[in-house]
């Protein structure tokens, strides 16, 4: 039963990186189940098996995109290191992510923020991101604890964190940007730390 449930997750997982990459070649709406399960070799039945549609699909790819995202913030979060290298880290390791699958920051760009009607029912607010949101808010908590950051509402810390970062991936989509994101990530992470630290 075990062995079955984790081959379930792993083709799941298959269809994830098919359907992202497609996405971002066809764009949301323009990709069919069809042409997601001949990209498998899977028939569109067998698809059945693992979503019931395509709209399922793009909210369990917003909670896989999520989760990997929350674990890597956790991961930071545990780290014995000062706060601002903590910042530092996480900015680099999330251009790091975004470089390694481009897909999956695409799809949040392009098509979770682009097309809401789509995440509307099980998907409002926070709920298909809840994974980075949460391990952000207590990566904050933290800083503020221990006297690094200043106390502040968590939404206004939340969107100088995600903004830079967002910023960045978006200006290399639109291929603007002279150098490799990664070459910003210190500046970036610099701005972070004066951003939100205690005077």
């Amino acid at each position: 039963m075990l062995i079955r449930k984790r081959l379930k997750e792993k083709k799941k997982e298959e269809i994830v990186n098919v359907a992202l990459k497609l996405f971002a070649e066809k764009g949301f709406y323009n990709t069919t189940i069809p042409d997601i399960a001949e990209a498998l070799g899977m028939s569109v039945g067998n698809f059945y098996n693992y979503f019931e549609s395509k709209e399922e699909l793009a909210k369990y790819i917003m909670q896989y995109s999520s989760n990997i995202l929350g674990e890597e913030i956790r991961k930071i979060s545990e780290m014995d290191i000062s706060t601002r290298e903590k910042i530092l880290l996480l900015v680099r390791r999330f251009i790091e992510i975004a470089e390694e699958k481009p897909e999956l920051i695409d799809y949040f760009l392009r098509v979770f923020l682009s097309n809401r009607e789509v995440f509307k029912e099980g998907c409002e607010g926070f709920l298909c991101v809840s994974s980075v949101v949460t391990e952000l808010m207590l990566f904050l908590e933290e800083g503020a604890k221990k006297g690094d950051l200043r106390q502040q509402d968590f939404f206004p810390a939340f969107v100088t964190v995600m903004g830079p970062l967002g910023g960045i991936v978006f200006l290399k989509g639109e291929n603007v940007l002279p150098k490799r994101p990664i070459e910003y990530a210190e500046d970036i992470g610099e701005n972070i730390w004066r951003a939100l630290k205690k005077d």
